[in-house]
């Protein structure tokens, strides 16, 4: 590693430096560019050769395929990645989570982290929403600025995470655009409330201009309350996130993008409140069904002392009267997971990443 050329050595720096001290003492010849290179532009091909260093005693990221959902709409502008993930906050998965089928060795940061951002670099998302963040100012915020993304985090008030020993902060919603696609012109932080309370949920929305083609969009990202008997509870939660977004959104007349992990499956209420909102939001994912009408079997899947879960809580809504889906990525398939299933060796979260190319609607004054 340390035999790399002077930008690359100065990169590695760059990722080592959010490693343990341990990880870094192998390598401590390579750092001492570090500080005078914290705000250089990172290229992605080479962070992502650099977390393959450090990932090259794990097996191989899994194949994942786009699925092309077009329906002869031409677009003449380029498409809008958009990627949702609930990305496993550390503290949670190493000290409350008890995935009992997934070695500790598996959690380890130094590793996990680099999967993660393989995972990223592996689909290069334009916008990018994530869940369950602990580790973003020493990890998230400084290498995903020097790619080139505005960077948000919103963490919860009361997180999980605080109760876990050695614990990196609480963990909280990101939101990462990229500055030469898009620009800022309103960002909103918001907590939610169910019954007129204060919860511990949060949501990030923004509003953002499409250099391209002048377009105005409004991007949000949540993660909704979890665990069974909370039901009502996230009913009260999505009610609050939409009556923000309506007034956001001047009641759609800005396109929305709704990312978020809801701890909801689709016989939820709170499903049905997004489904048949006046918002005209329809799910991404329902297009990958043969029918365009039903989720996908499971956005997660993991093995706790109380048996297996599996489920469908991931989403990204969208306004179908604006917006286009062009194509979406395929979920593993369950031979891919395995039978000890997610986080593994392999995958460093128990939720799927969802990733999805959107084009605006060519009739932008269509109405409703």
């Amino acid at each position: 590693v340390c035999s790399m050329g002077n930008s690359t050595s100065r990169l590695y720096s760059a990722l080592a430096k959010t490693l343990s001290s341990s990880a870094v003492s192998q390598h401590q010849d390579c750092l001492e560019q570090a500080d005078s290179a914290r705000l250089d532009p990172i290229d992605p091909k080479d962070l992502l050769e650099e977390c393959q260093i450090v990932l090259q005693k794990r097996p191989p990221r899994f194949q994942r395929n786009f699925v092309d959902l077009k329906k002869n709409a031409a677009s003449n502008h380029r498409p809008i990645r958009v990627m949702q993930w609930n990305i496993l906050a550390q503290a949670l998965g190493e000290g409350k989570d008890n995935f009992v089928q997934c070695p500790l060795e598996a959690l380890k940061w130094e590793e996990r982290k680099c999967l993660i951002l393989e995972e990223i670099l592996a689909y290069t998302p334009d916008i990018l929403c994530l869940q369950e963040v602990d580790h973003y100012f020493d990890t998230f915020e400084p290498l995903l600025s020097r790619l080139g993304y505005q960077c948000t985090f919103f963490p919860k008030p009361w997180s999980p995470c605080l109760d876990v020993e050695q614990n990196n902060g609480p963990d909280g919603c990101a939101l990462f655009f990229l500055k030469d696609r898009f620009e800022l012109i309103n960002s909103a932080n918001i907590r939610l409330t169910a019954m007129k309370l204060k919860t511990n949920q949060v949501a990030i929305a923004q509003t953002l201009k499409c250099n391209e083609t002048g377009r105005l969009f409004c991007i949000a990202v949540t993660h909704l309350k979890a665990r069974t008997g909370w039901e009502r509870f996230r009913s009260a939660q999505g009610c609050d996130l939409l009556q923000n977004l309506k007034s956001i959104t001047q009641g759609a007349k800005i396109p929305l993008i709704i990312c978020g992990d809801f701890n909801a499956e689709p016989t939820e209420e709170v499903y049905r409140e997004f489904s048949n909102s006046s918002l005209n939001l329809n799910s991404a994912y329902k297009l990958l069904s043969p029918d365009g009408q039903s989720e996908p079997p499971y956005t997660t899947w993991k093995i706790r002392p109380s048996g297996e879960c599996r489920h469908t809580l991931d989403y990204i809504w969208y306004s179908q009267h604006a917006l286009n889906v062009n194509s979406a990525l395929g979920l593993l398939t369950e031979e891919q997971i395995g039978p000890n299933r997610l986080p593994s060796f392999n995958y460093p979260s128990d939720h799927l990443s969802l990733v999805c190319d959107f084009s605006f609607n060519q009739d932008p004054d269509r109405l409703l």
